[in-house]
């Protein structure tokens, strides 16, 4: 019995500990998603710092 308590208890501290650091993934991939989004659109309208208005950082145009 004490055997199978301490599996319990080690197992649900293991799903505990993984599943706090999946929220916490979660949430920086919904962010890095945001930001890629954001970057996407910025190079769609050309707003893109420190490139050329046209294309890339050597005046040449983006592949597609």
């Amino acid at each position: 019995m004490d055997e199978l308590v301490a599996t319990m208890m080690q197992s649900g501290f293991s799903v505990a500990v993984a599943a706090f650091l999946l929220v916490r993934m979660e949430r920086r991939l919904e962010d890095l998603t945001l930001a890629i989004r954001e970057l996407h659109g910025a190079i769609l309208r050309g707003n893109v710092a420190g490139g050329a208005s046209a294309g890339g950082t050597d005046g040449l145009p983006l592949a597609r």
